[in-house]
């Protein structure tokens, strides 16, 4: 199969995640309304294939904000400790590619069609066709099983319990915090959206709280005696490491004590179950990537059953890259790609912003979101009343919030907003109306953010010649 067989094969299966403009999207689940959710199909897809995700061992992890950040800060110190590390996360910014990753390179155009290919082999013998993110799920798999990888970072698409990456029982579980998207809003959402992300937990899997849990933490804790005694009944045997399963906190069993300001990102100290850590550089922007970073030690540490070398996490951190996080792609004017796509997501990008740039000149919003987000709460998170201008657009997508209701909500707010139909042509606009001094900021969805994030790399190749 041709590459981009491979991608139009993908396209034909359902997508929860959305479509381009105009295709068919399936209605996205939400914390308790997940019926007629299943792991089967997934574990028939897999078995067809040799159950290819018993071939390594795994951390995996979940939560509203932070789990592709901290997933990458944890693939890079298992790299650094020169083990054979896959990395599986989404959405992509430009390529699909990006989403299965092996010792820190996507995978290539001809590996990701052979796999395709074989799946697509596969299909008739299921009972019923796979999803997209299943197919991509499982594509992940088969190629870390090719490869000899040893530990697989795995990242939850939605929620947790019937996300098509929920058939590993991994080593460690991470639930990085708790927060309203994919809910109704309505009380008793927290304990949900816990329920739900509380279900990556297997027997046997240490589990990780990146984040103060309160009234939430006994949900967890009932988790890890549910799968026990599931692994019981059916005479499992789990013996991910030596240690008894156990639950850290953040906040409790380990946290960061110190985080500077530093030229080029942040100087922090750790706290863990199992060592402190000290000025540990990490060259991205944000003080909730510190955070981050203790989650990211507390679930290494929970692997392995030890610390880990302190000069070894500061090396692996050293060239530690988060596309579309807070990112700073141009300079002359500043341009700036984050992808927050929710209210806490779109505050963190604020409070980074004016903590850690300097107001030299004019500040210009390019904004965009996905429906689900309310357009006037998510123009307060990113403070888009101190931006010298806002520029509305929508990315290409099933799934995208008009840009004209995005104007809508700004002029509501008495900001003077003007919309531009794509990211692309939005970045364009904000170019045009800044000057060197000035900063741009491209925030609200990572679709948003990966529709103007490879419009400058084509820029950058073709003017590379």
């Amino acid at each position: 199969m041709e590459y981009r067989s491979a991608l139009a094969y993908l396209e034909r299966h359902t997508n929860l995640e959305g479509n381009r403009s105009g295709r068919f999207s399936s209605p996205m689940p939400t914390a308790g309304l997940t019926g007629g959710l299943s792991l089967e199909p997934m574990n028939e897809l897999l078995s067809a294939l040799g159950d290819p995700h018993r071939a390594f061992r795994s951390i995996h992890l979940t939560g509203t904000n932070g789990k592709g950040s901290t997933a990458r800060m944890i693939a890079a110190v298992l790299q650094a400790m020169e083990l054979s590390v896959g990395l599986y996360t989404s959405p992509n910014l430009d390529k699909v590619n990006e989403r299965l990753r092996w010792d820190g390179k996507d995978i290539t155009d001809e590996d990701f069609a052979r796999v395709i290919g074989l799946l697509a082999s596969v299909e008739p013998l299921l009972n019923r066709p796979p999803s997209r993110f299943e197919l991509l799920t499982a594509a992940a798999f088969v190629w870390f099983a090719e490869q000899g990888v040893e530990v697989a970072v795995i990242e939850v698409g939605l929620l947790g319990r019937f996300d098509a990456t929920n058939v590993v029982d991994a080593d460690v579980a991470v639930i990085t915090n708790i927060g309203k998207d994919h809910t109704a809003g309505e009380d008793g959402w927290a304990a949900e959206v816990a329920g739900e992300k509380a279900g990556i937990i297997s027997a046997g899997s240490h589990v990780i709280l990146g984040a103060p849990m309160g009234d939430l933490r006994p949900i967890f804790e009932s988790e890890m005696v549910a799968a026990a005694a599931s692994t019981d009944q059916n005479n499992g045997e789990v013996d991910h490491n030596a240690r008894t399963p156990t639950i850290w906190e953040a906040g409790a069993d380990f946290e960061v004590e110190s985080n500077q300001l530093a030229f080029g990102g942040r100087v922090i100290d750790v706290r863990t179950p199992e060592s402190n850590y000290e000025q540990l550089f990490l060259p991205v922007h944000g003080s909730h990537q510190g955070e981050n970073a203790a989650t990211a030690l507390a679930s290494l540490e929970a692997f392995f059953g030890r610390p880990v070398p302190e000069e070894l996490v500061g090396a692996a951190w050293e060239g530690l890259e988060l596309p579309g996080r807070f990112e700073l792609v141009g300079r002359e004017p500043a341009v700036v790609l984050d992808g927050a796509h929710n209210p806490d997501g779109a505050e963190a990008a604020y409070r980074t912003l004016t903590e850690e740039f300097a107001r030299l000149g004019s500040w210009v919003l390019v904004v965009g979101m996905l429906k689900g987000k309310d357009p006037t709460e998510m123009l307060k998170a990113l403070g888009a009343e101190d931006f010298d201008a806002v520029i509305c657009t929508a990315p290409d997508w099933s799934r995208a919030v008009p840009a004209d209701e995005i104007a809508a909500a700004a002029d509501a707010l008495g900001i003077s907003a003007e919309v531009v139909p794509t990211p692309a042509e939005a970045l364009q606009r904000a170019r045009a109306v800044t000057a060197a001094d000035d900063l741009i900021l491209v925030a609200g969805s990572l679709y948003v953010v990966g529709e103007a994030r490879s419009a400058i790399l084509a820029e950058a190749e073709a003017a590379a010649g």
